[in-house]
């Protein structure tokens, strides 16, 4: 595999919605004219991608918070990291859509390079097997099932529905769909370290030592290592359903606030994003922080299943008692955080 990851684009971590699994994997192409240029140019390849994102922030009516797709195939056989693992996609066509496969897309169009050849071939099925090894199930479809559209194209559609093979060979065989009890597997990245499924490094046993110190260790069979594994994601949300939260809040993947209560570092806000990134529409890593304060401060009634990073009603409704809490009315009790919010659910 050929991988080119959101690092080397120069692309920030993903604010779409984490997702651990799906029903399987959708194939896209690009549907307007697409430069057969990139044939014979790699560069080009990689200045396609990055205007595919640049033209889906820009999007203001679909409002995507980032490249819609999880991962694009190009003609040299290289794999570009869109939101990548655990993350849900945007291409799809609606939020239930959405919600049952990931996706990738071919850099090939209706225009222009219509036909792709075996390298990109081979690029997709890395895209989707790599899926299908973080919590994709078997299947394997065109956008066009279930969505009035003509993506990915007749030719990719062909090839779709031929099973999805790998160019002189016959069809891989999908690894089984993983027990709807599958444990997370999603990494996220706090003060520069990562942690999450196949996160590797001593602040990965720094949590299984500091987990087993506050007894939560029923998952390990031969203790906590360097390695994140699922026992460390199974152990980490039972702490996480001590400190009571619910739901994608304790999934077993940290979060800021429970991994700085976990090692006892002072919980010291982040800085105050702007209140652009809270309100309808919304997704972010910011709103799940919010909502996992609120939850550690008392103030998570209105949540039904636990703070997650799309803002909700829910997430408005326990702000603002927060805040009335605080002694505020009117306006600065509306349930939408400012500085003041965002440094009070921090002391």
């Amino acid at each position: 595999m050929q991988l080119v990851t959101r690092d080397q684009l120069g692309w920030p971590a993903s604010a779409a919605p984490d997702q651990a699994s799906t029903q399987g994997v959708k194939i896209h192409y690009e549907g307007t004219y697409v430069d057969p240029g990139l044939l014979t140019d790699h560069n080009q390849c990689v200045r396609e991608v990055k205007a595919i994102r640049a033209s889906h922030l820009g999007n203001t009516a679909e409002n995507y918070s980032d490249i819609a797709y999880n991962y694009l195939a190009c003609p040299h056989g290289y794999l570009f990291e869109g939101r990548g693992l655990g993350k849900r996609t945007g291409a799809n066509g609606s939020q239930p859509l959405n919600r049952a496969h990931y996706a990738v897309c071919a850099l090939v169009g209706s225009e222009g390079l219509t036909e792709p050849n075996d390298a990109m071939l081979n690029a997709l099925r890395d895209g989707i097997e790599l899926l299908q090894a973080h919590g994709a199930g078997g299947e394997i479809k065109g956008h066009r099932d279930g969505y009035a559209t003509s993506c990915p194209g007749d030719a990719l559609y062909r090839w779709v529905q031929a099973g999805a093979p790998r160019p002189g060979g016959g069809t891989a065989t999908p690894p089984p769909e993983p027990p709807a009890d599958h444990p997370a597997r999603y990494q996220v990245t706090i003060d520069g370290r990562t942690y999450g499924y196949g996160a590797y490094g001593d602040q990965v046993t720094q949590v299984g030592d500091a987990l087993v110190g506050n007894g939560f260790s029923s998952h390990y069979e031969s203790g906590p290592g360097p390695r994140w594994t699922d026992a460390d994601t199974l152990n980490y949300a039972d702490y996480q359903r001590s400190l009571g939260l619910t739901g994608s809040a304790a999934d077993g993947v940290p979060g800021p606030d429970s991994l700085h209560r976990l090692l006892g570092h002072p919980s010291s806000p982040p800085p105050f994003p702007g209140t652009e990134f809270f309100g309808p529409g919304q997704s972010n890593d910011y709103v799940r922080q919010l909502g996992e304060r609120l939850v550690a401060k008392g103030f998570g009634d209105a949540y039904s299943v636990g703070p997650g990073p799309t803002w909700g009603e829910a997430d408005r409704r326990n702000c603002a008692a927060f805040q009335r809490a605080q002694g505020w009315s009117g306006n600065s009790a509306d349930g939408y955080p400012g500085p003041e919010t965002w440094k009070r659910l921090w002391s």
